[in-house]
């Protein structure tokens, strides 16, 4: 098992390079499952999570090649079946059920249950296909779907689900007639599904809006697609700019995609400025305090929280983080405090005290975004070393961090642990 080690008090300064968006691969992938061929996908992210959709796609019978650019051809599709051994490992494999209930007319997936920062039911996807002609059997732990054929219908979401946004859009494209989804997720990630829908050949109107329009068609055709820069990975290298005191180009990033991210570095202090093919952050001495409340797209998005808590602990002054998405996504609170921040939790609200100098230590990752911060904590402990151990966490969301870290004048590494 793999740790990253760093040592705090180095200035970031330079170029870094975001990669392709984890959560516009995963869907993008299983989209190729509606167009019998080859689809090609370019800015693909060298992660845990995209190898293991290539996994489920390969079980289901496409021939998955590359890394970068990925191809996956899918007209030998041989199985419907995602099995619990492949969709454990990863809640956005349940991303298939659409796109093969729509192509064959059945699927049988595993359901994906919890994970370390909350529930995350599949209630709205299951809800939505029924109302599109889909008879639904839950039965040891899967989800079975069959239908003579799909056909449009209204379906208005009880909660804005990203995953359950885009497996209704794929099941709808070869649905018969007009599919409306009401209250939809309005993420960058889900505008680029119905890029590569309508690329395929489909009809989808509204993306990026709570309102999305998906005409059905009868076939789709293989597509070539470039995926969109990571959001949250820019958000992450910003925040770690910015605490460091730094001067970083951060490079291929849609700054349109974190409006408020920027807001709120721009609040405590921090300089952001356009530049060619992404954004400029320069840091600032001393932060004010700031207050976040956690929100769907274009809101505050959650899973920057953890990050900009690492933040709140240099401000001057109290900053308040309300966590209004995931029930447990305050994990990392006490590993930070192990390192000397001072944070008090009560429900969904934390609060922190800034200016308190943090120490290295050993500390553990609980979830993916939490890696991340502890990660930036370590950047800036005044004394010690900060070992981050489970960052089998970190490797499903960020291609080799401490490689751009260490670029950007770090003192990181991995090493191996017994």
């Amino acid at each position: 098992m793999d740790a990253i080690v760093v040592k705090g008090g180095a200035r970031l300064v330079g170029e870094v390079e975001i990669c392709g968006a984890k959560n516009a691969a995963l869907p993008l992938i299983a989209s190729a499952i509606l167009a019998p061929g080859r689809s090609i996908f370019k800015n693909v992210p060298l992660l845990r999570d995209v190898a293991t959709m290539g996994q489920v796609l390969r079980h289901l019978g496409a021939d998955v090649v590359g890394d970068r650019c990925l191809e996956v051809d899918t007209s030998s599709l041989a199985e419907v079946d995602a099995p619990y051994d492949l969709v454990r490992t990863m809640r956005a494999s349940v991303l298939v059920l659409g796109p093969l209930l729509a192509r064959f007319g059945r699927a049988r997936v595993s359901l994906p249950g919890g994970c370390a920062i909350g529930a995350r039911p599949i209630d709205q996807h299951l809800k939505g296909l029924e109302a599109m002609g889909a008879t639904i059997e839950l039965s040891e732990g899967y989800v079975e779907a069959r239908c003579k054929k799909l056909h449009g219908a209204q379906i208005t979401c009880d909660v804005q689900t990203v995953t359950g946004t885009m497996n209704l859009m794929m099941a709808a494209a070869l649905a018969r007639g007009r599919t409306t989804i009401e209250n939809a997720a309005c993420e960058p990630e889900v505008e680029d599904l119905a890029c590569v829908i309508n690329k395929m050949g489909g009809k989808v109107t509204g993306a990026g809006t709570s309102v999305v329009h998906i005409e059905g068609v009868d076939e789709l055709q293989p597509v070539e697609h470039a995926i969109i820069p990571d959001r949250i990975e820019a958000g992450t290298f910003m925040v770690a700019a910015a605490i460091t005191g730094g001067d970083v180009l951060i490079k291929n990033c849609l700054p349109e995609h974190l409006h408020a991210a920027i807001h709120k570095l721009e609040q405590a202090g921090a300089q952001v400025t356009p530049a060619a093919g992404g954004v400029r952050v320069v840091g600032a001495t001393h932060f004010s305090p700031f207050e976040i409340t956690t929100q769907p797209h274009p809101g505050f998005p959650t899973d920057m929280q953890a990050q900009f808590m690492v933040l709140a602990t240099v401000a001057d002054g109290q900053s308040t983080l309300i966590e209004t998405i995931f029930e447990n996504r305050f994990m990392h609170v006490p590993e930070l405090c192990r390192m000397n921040a001072a944070i008090k939790v009560r429900g969904r609200t934390a609060v922190v005290r800034g200016r308190r100098a943090l120490s290295g230590t050993t500390v553990m990752a609980s979830d993916l975004r939490a890696s991340a911060a502890l990660i930036l904590a370590g950047l800036i402990a005044e004394k010690g070393i900060t070992r981050v151990r489970r960052v089998y966490h970190l490797d499903r969301g960020y291609e080799r961090i401490e490689d751009k870290l260490s670029k950007l004048g770090a003192t990181i590494e991995r090493v191996k642990e017994a």
